[in-house]
């Protein structure tokens, strides 16, 4: 019997019945996720709403609790006018890009050194995830211990290997503080990159690399032509949740260096904290938290943005 080369395949209305059914499971889906909607309103969006309303108020303390009285946004013209305010998001903005960038870096390394591993690579991956593992409040005063300028082990193995002459203190000058808070984030956060990073190598297939080795690539070219290119949404993500965790950074300055020396590592985090919970203007405070909410919208935005923008250049 021949069969035709076409079918014709009709699609059949659902019956008023059948709507009806449709309509009453959606609404019993929507009344079971409404709890959870509410719940989640309550503790992450009406929080935030308010402080952007009390970012607009001058809030000041009663006998009952405090009051808000409207002023607009005196309080971001009070923050754009502090140089104190410049001075944290500058050392913030510099402090954030300096650790992604080291921390993708050593990230890439060691998740390259680990993913060529044969033997023994869930032990290298458990160890390296011992500074990881740490709380950052703990791992800050091991830190701060090691930088001590009188007792510190920093000192004393540079003086054992006669780099140095004198102790130094570590944490007792700008630059040096700065730069000693850094090498603690990146020991810290580095085995964070790394996992992601490692993830998105484990996924590459060997296929790729047998291809390239063929046409006689060595490794540098498969590096750069094979797992680069397929490890860049890796890279991305690890990049855009460190540049999150790296401007609301508090415990490891707050711990090591209590923003000093003066204010040289006063993060935008521990300026809010010491407008809102030392000089109580919770007016001031709220509207620097905003402020820095609305600054990491803006960079994760353009980090997405020229990411993109690369990945579409290098697909052309």
């Amino acid at each position: 019997m021949a069969m035709s080369r076409t079918e014709t395949w009709s699609v059949t209305e659902p019956s008023p019945r059948d709507k009806s059914l449709l309509d009453s499971q959606r609404r019993t889906g929507y009344g079971m996720l409404l709890p959870m909607g509410i719940v989640i309103a309550a503790v992450t969006l009406f929080p935030i709403l308010y402080s952007v309303w009390m970012s607009l108020n001058d809030v000041q303390l009663t006998s009952s609790g405090f009051s808000l009285s409207f002023t607009g946004l005196s309080n971001y013209h009070a923050i754009v006018s502090s140089g104190l305010f410049w001075h944290s998001v500058w050392f913030t903005v510099y402090y954030a890009v300096v650790t992604v960038v080291l921390e993708l870096f050593f990230g890439m390394l060691i998740a390259l050194a680990i993913n060529g591993v044969r033997r023994l690579k869930d032990v290298s991956l458990v160890i390296m995830l011992i500074p990881w593992s740490l709380i950052t409040v703990i791992s800050a005063q091991m830190w701060a211990y090691i930088y001590n300028g009188v007792y510190g082990v920093l000192n004393a193995i540079l003086q054992a290997l006669h780099l140095i002459g004198a102790p130094v203190t570590w944490l007792g000058t700008p630059s040096l503080a700065i730069i000693a808070m850094m090498v603690a984030d990146i020991w810290k956060t580095t085995p964070f990159v790394v996992i992601i990073l490692l993830a998105g190598l484990q996924m590459i297939p060997d296929e790729y690399y047998e291809a390239a080795y063929m046409d006689g690539a060595n490794r540098w070219h498969a590096f750069w032509h094979v797992t680069f290119p397929l490890l860049r949404g890796s890279i991305a993500l690890a990049g855009l949740f460190r540049i999150l965790q790296a401007f609301g950074v508090f415990d490891l300055p707050f711990v090591l260096t209590n923003g000093g020396p003066g204010t040289a590592t006063e993060s935008l985090a521990i300026l809010g904290y010491e407008t809102l919970f030392q000089n109580l203007h919770f007016g001031t405070g709220t509207a620097i938290a905003v402020a820095t909410v609305l600054m990491v919208l803006v960079v994760c935005l353009v980090f997405l943005s020229a990411f993109r923008s690369l990945v579409e250049s290098e697909g052309a």
